[in-house]
């Protein structure tokens, strides 16, 4: 394998303008101050008015060295203004870099906002042959791709219809069909499939997958850490402009969304008169009722969730999601589970409810609740996400002699095995007569 992309000491600087301004103006502060800009500019035309701006240098890339090799699947993740879309940009060669240098091998095809070079005014199918050439595809490339690109986008139906009617949905599908048959040595891909829906989303990234298959390199920014997680063999962490981390996916991500959250046994939520149904509070309690924010797999535990009713609700649920760090959705429970009487009319007060997880239900690790308050699929009257977050720790390695290291797999159930020996039964010839299990 061969590095298609090196970036060595990549940075990018951006200068901004403060206005220096009081408070509030009044009209003779506004004249007096365009009069003194005014003059300024006829006496200094070449120096930059500082009486009224403040300049300010923003790094948005800062030492950023990294290389990706022919093939390979990367995930760029971070927070909102870590430098993500300004090195994919870079890496598009949209923006120049202001230090370093880059080196890319091959043709690159990026889609990293939704629409780019479409015309609203023109058809899906003009805007087809339109993109693709900008993106580098010649008339014969397309045409034999055509069939491929609108199967693919599933717009066929508006196929003659001028994109500025679609919806930002029908948009990306037809944008990301056209950058991914373009056959690119390299694609990028930005936060753009979050306007998919799901089955969409799903398919997006199913094509990412083949493209790496072929022999190509995929480049994908995301917030959906699972996704980032399921595509990309390696991962780089941006925070302010560097690199904090680089490596194994799951480990990067794993890390990144551990470090987002802090554990708590207890958060507790202002009232809101304005809703139906407030949650107030969640507390995780250990085996012996103490709120903990770390539990003992071996050991079962309690959560217990208050909510005020502000107004008579019917066929309302309180449900509880479990995830893990990586976003998973490992289960979840409503209250009306095991209590069918709470599927009738609920008068206003404070209620406070709790239900146990059994002993060895989680695996070890860490695990957040979201909890929602409302009529499944119908109305929604409160919900948080990631509300409380905990760990679940295994201190019982000791039982289990063959293992060394962390239990795997989500849960950390432990079943009963039952044994029976049947004697073995020796046929006439004298052979041992093989058992079902060998």
């Amino acid at each position: 394998m061969s590095a298609v992309i090196k970036v060595e000491n990549l940075g990018k600087k951006y200068i901004i303008g403060h206005q220096r301004r009081g408070s509030y103006s009044t009209l003779r502060d506004d004249i007096a101050h365009i009069a003194r800009g005014i003059w300024q500019r006829i006496w200094h035309p070449l120096s930059p008015n500082r009486e009224s701006v403040d300049l300010e240098e923003i790094w948005a890339l800062k030492d950023v060295s990294f290389q990706v090799e022919q093939g390979e699947r990367l995930g760029i993740i971070g927070r909102n203004g870590a430098g993500k879309s300004t090195l994919l940009k870079i890496l598009s060669r949209i923006t120049e870099p202001t230090t370093g240098r880059l080196h890319l091998k091959g043709r690159v095809s990026s889609l990293l906002e939704v629409g780019t070079g479409f015309h609203p005014e023109l058809t899906g199918r003009e805007n087809i042959f339109l993109n693709g050439a900008i993106l580098g595809m010649t008339k014969q490339e397309i045409r034999k791709k055509f069939d491929e690109i609108v199967a693919f986008s599933e717009i066929e139906k508006f196929l003659d219809t001028p994109v500025k009617r679609y919806s930002s949905g029908m948009y990306v599908r037809l944008a990301f069909a056209v950058a991914a048959h373009l056959e690119p040595e390299i694609l990028i891909v930005d936060e753009v499939l979050a306007v998919g829906d799901a089955a969409f989303q799903k398919k997006c990234l199913g094509k990412m997958e083949n493209v790496a298959k072929e022999g190509r390199t995929v480049l994908f920014v995301s917030h959906n850490m699972q996704a980032v997680a399921r595509l990309c063999q390696s991962v780089i962490r941006l925070n302010e402009g560097s690199i904090v981390d680089q490596g194994d996916s799951q480990r990067v991500v794993e890390n990144y969304l551990a470090g987002n959250v802090k554990s708590a046994s207890r958060i507790t939520l202002p009232p809101d008169s304005s809703k139906p149904m407030c949650l107030r509070e969640v507390t995780i309690l250990n085996n012996r009722g103490v709120p903990s924010a770390q539990v003992e797999m071996g050991e079962r535990f309690r959560v217990r969730v208050e909510y005020d009713v502000n107004q008579t609700v019917n066929s309302a649920h309180v449900i509880c999601f479990f995830h893990t760090s990586g976003g998973i959705n490992v289960f979840g429970t409503g209250d009306a589970d095991c209590a069918s009487e709470r599927l009738g009319d609920r008068p206003p007060g404070h209620y406070c409810g709790e239900f146990e997880v059994p002993a060895f239900l989680l695996g070890e690790g860490q695990y957040s609740i979201t909890v929602s308050l409302g009529v499944p699929f119908l109305r929604r009257y409160d919900r948080h996400e990631n509300v409380v977050v905990f760990e679940v720790t295994d201190n019982t390695s000791q039982r289990r002699q063959w293992q060394h290291r962390r239990r795997p797999g989500l849960l950390g159930l432990e079943l009963a095995w039952y044994y029976r020996r049947d004697p073995v039964q020796q046929p006439a010839d004298g052979r041992k007569e093989q058992s079902p299990c060998d």
